[in-house]
């Protein structure tokens, strides 16, 4: 999987994130912000840092559904 990419808090206030985009892809919604505002939120701009933005949010999913479905499995054979 991608490796984590976790702004500190200091990044994180600075750039004013909402707490619920304080995630692992973290770090890289800061320079996706930045070009958006400096781009007026042109969709046809910064394409680069949303896809790499959002690459990192679907591999945080697939890591944690399968982290999810492995304590599923151990919770079902604990039981057995």
């Amino acid at each position: 999987m991608s490796a984590n990419h976790t702004a500190t808090l200091e990044e994180a206030n600075a750039a004013r994130l909402p707490l619920g985009y304080r995630d692992q892809c973290s770090a890289l919604l800061i320079p996706l912000n930045k070009c958006r505002k400096q781009t007026l939120y042109a969709p046809w701009k910064c394409e680069d840092e949303r896809h790499t933005y959002e690459k990192c949010q679907y591999d945080d999913f697939i890591k944690r559904t399968k982290d999810l479905s492995k304590q599923r499995k151990a919770a079902a054979a604990a039981e057995e």
